[in-house]
This record gives C-alpha cells, structure tokens and sequence, in this order.
C-alpha cells in the first residue's frame, strides 16, 4: 500500500482500486434489468438489481455464449465473478465469469433442455398420439389417493358416464420419490386387462410441486403406456413434459373426466336423433315401395286374365288356321303329283323294269307317311297349346273350387272393407253366377 500522505494520481488511484477490487471474487442473485446483448459486441452489458441496489455488470461474449443462458430484463439470475474499474470513466462494474438462472428459473431451464431433448427424440410428435376410445369401459386413474383430483375425477364420471369402471392406482404426486411411484403405476394400470385409457392427474401448486411430472421418467413411461394417456394436472400456467407427451392434455382433473368419457344425456340424444332419422328413412322407403306396388298391381297383366293369355291364344288361332288351309293343299299336290307319275309311268310302263316299278311304289308311300307325320304332329302342336290355354284360363282356376265377387258396377272386389252391410254383391263360381247380400264385414283371422 502507498503512504496514505503521498498523494496519487488519478490513474495511479483508479489502478489501486482496479487491483484490489478484482481480487474480491463473489456470487451475486439479482434480477436483470437493462440488457444489451448487441450484435459485433466483445461484451454483454446489464444490470443486477434488487429492492434497494443496482450494479452493473459486464460479460465477455464467448463466456456468455457459452453459459446456455439467456438474459432477459426481469430474469432472475446467479452470477459469479469479480468486481472491476473501468478507469477511463471512472466507473466500477461487476465482471461476470459465470451466469446461471437461479430458483424457479434454474428448473425451468431444466425443464426446457429435456423437453427439447425428448421432443427430438418424437415422443411430442402429433404423429405418435392416438385417438382417445369414444365409449371406454374401464378407465385406469392415477393421482394422489387423498387429493381433490381424484374426487374431482370420480365425480366427473358418475355424472357423465356412471357405466364405466375406474381402476385407480393412489400415488404420491410431489416431492422425493414421487416419479418413481408415478411410473410403476402407469406400468401397472396400463397392464391391467380391459384398461381402454389412463388418466394422470393432479391437484394445482408450486411449479416445484409440478417437476415430478416433468421428469424424464415418468414422460418416458408415459410415451410406453400401452393405453391412451390423457393428464390434468392442474397447473394452467405451466405445461409439464407430461402434458407434451400424452395423447391427450387437459387443464384440470376435472377436465381429463371429460375427454376420457362422453356425456350420457348426449349420447342419449345422439341416439335419439339417429332413430328419428332412420324411422323417417324407413318410412320414406316402405312409402315408396308401397307405391310401386300398386302401380304394379293396376297393370293389366294382374288385373286380367285376357291380358296375359290374349296374344298367345291369337298366335295358336293363327297357326291352326295356317296348318288348316296349308293340309288340303300340300295333300292336293301331292295327290296330283303321284297321279301325273302314274300316267307318265303308264305311258312309258313297257320300258320300265321291275325295280323301276318298286322304286315308284317306296316313293309313293314315302310321300304318303310324310302326309300322315305332318297332320299328326301339328295335331299333337294344336293339343298342347289348347291344354295350356286351359291351364291358364280364369274358369279353371274357379274350377278348383275358387270364386270371385264383383261389387254392383262390375268391379273385382279386393278387400272386405270396400263394401258394407247390405250391399249387394256377384260372386261367380266355376258354374254359375250367385247374387248376395253382405250381412257382416270383419278382418282376417
């Protein structure tokens, strides 16, 4: 140390004060305030703050660069280094050496390093999230056995959809130990037979209360589940590494209920409102066929016999009276024809031998059988058809012991209530034609 009577320099002071400030080395909490992070600069310059002092600070860029950290106005942090003088100002300031985010922060920054981690991993991808079963019948519940989350959840359910059955694996849900119990129950709920979805879930609190939930563990677990996951864990600010990686993420417990199941009274009228449309739709459809049968039932063809039996009784009249006038005929020429070779054969008989003579008479009879061949098979032709003709007539039908009754103005009656007691009606039989008087209309049976 100089002698304190000797007067210094102002230079001479400032280096004296420069080498005893820098051999101080301290760690320092504050929040920052008036940062200047500039491109081109050799140092980050800012400011630590609390309720009652402010000092500023300075931080060579590849130290700051290399801290991971970023310093934001209002961020609290934890700095060590030294303090220093800048003596061409004349200014004392704080040279950090090192800068991490302190309390809640640290976790937090914690917390984004592994999220980022995972999420390049893909456990956050959309693609890996399957959809949610719409009508679960077991439901596998994983919270705190004493929390209001798992109230909140069973009475959630028993209003929404009291048909389903909860599996739920009580848990701790914060301090030590917390995560491992949270995956061995994900691993043990979701191995349970018929589980169709897990709900993870918890009441609000710190975000120190919330990092079992956003350990690397439990996150893995529950990407493995082999169910679909949905959390509430009740902490809406903050989203945990949970939330990012279950298929589903709720803001409460209460909500997590929700997604899991359906509301009863909603299916109900889902239900409802598909039977409304398919009566409507049936009733469409039995109208319409309806409708197409009568117009199929009015056609000719049902309501008349005539009508199916008219142009093929005209063809069989056509034919027998075509084979009629062809017989005589063909059997005329015939005739002629065997009486012009017996006059050619007269005339030349002296010339003809014995075996031309007998050559003549099988010719003779050949014509003669084909004559009689032809009249039998067109006998036989006329026969079938008149037999069918029968089959098909409306007077064999009533033959069989069947009727049919006409109102007065001569049209088929269909139905026992087209007419009334007292009408009169025609019934005819196979034979004959009754006239009646209706005395009583009643249904089948």
């Amino acid at each position: 140390m100089p002698d304190q009577k000797q007067a210094l320099s102002v230079s001479d002071a400032m280096a004296l004060a420069k080498g005893a400030l820098e051999g101080l080395r301290l760690k320092v909490v504050g929040e920052v305030s008036e940062a200047t992070i500039k491109p081109g600069y050799k140092a980050i310059y800012f400011s630590l703050k609390d309720g009652q002092a402010v000092m500023p600070c300075l931080m060579w860029r590849d130290q700051y660069d290399a801290s991971g950290v970023t310093l934001e106005d209002g961020a609290l942090v934890e700095v060590t280094g030294n303090f220093t003088a800048y003596a061409p100002k004349g200014r004392m300031q704080f040279q950090v050496r090192s800068v991490e985010v302190a309390g809640e922060g640290m976790l937090r920054l914690q917390v984004a390093r592994l999220a980022k981690a995972l999420e390049a991993e893909g456990l956050m991808s959309p693609d890996r999230k399957r959809p949610l079963p719409r009508y679960p019948e077991r439901i596998g519940v994983v919270t705190s056995p004493r929390g209001k989350a798992v109230h909140d959840i069973i009475r959630t359910l028993r209003r929404r959809y009291p048909v389903a059955e909860l599996v739920i694996a009580g848990v701790q849900v914060e301090g030590d130990g917390a995560a491992a119990e949270i995956v061995r129950a994900l691993e043990a709920v979701g191995a349970e037979p018929g589980i169709e979805v897990v709900i993870l879930g918890r009441g609000g609190g710190s975000y120190e209360d919330l990092m079992p939930f956003n350990t690397e563990e439990v996150a893995r677990a529950v990407a493995s589940c082999p169910v679909p996951v949905v959390t509430g864990i009740g902490h809406e600010p903050d989203t945990s590494i949970a939330d990012m990686v279950a298929d589903v993420r709720a803001s409460t417990p209460t909500a997590a209920a929700e997604a899991v199941a359906p509301d009863v009274a909603e299916v109900v009228r889902t239900l409802d409102a598909g039977g409304t449309r398919l009566g409507r739709a049936l009733t469409h459809l039995v109208a319409g066929l309806s409708h197409r049968l009568g117009l199929l039932a009015d056609r000719p063809v049902f309501s008349s016999a005539d009508a199916l039996l008219a142009t093929p009784g005209q063809t069989l009249d056509m034919l027998a009276d075509g084979l009629e006038r062809a017989l005589p005929g063909y059997l005329s020429r015939s005739e002629e024809a065997i009486v012009r070779a017996r006059e050619a054969l007269a005339r030349v008989g002296p010339r003809l031998t014995e075996q031309h003579a007998s050559r003549l008479e099988r010719e003779r009879d050949r014509v003669v059988s084909a004559g009689r061949l032809l009249v039998e098979t067109a006998d036989r032709d006329v026969g079938q058809m008149a037999a069918r003709l029968e089959d098909l007539s409306p007077l064999a039908i009533l033959g069989r012991g069947y009727a049919v009754c006409y109102e007065e103005d001569g049209a088929v009656l269909r139905s026992a209530a087209d007419v009334a007691p007292g009408d009169r009606v025609d019934v005819r039989l196979a034979e004959g034609i009754l006239g009646c008087i209706v005395e009583s209309v009643g249904s089948e049976g």
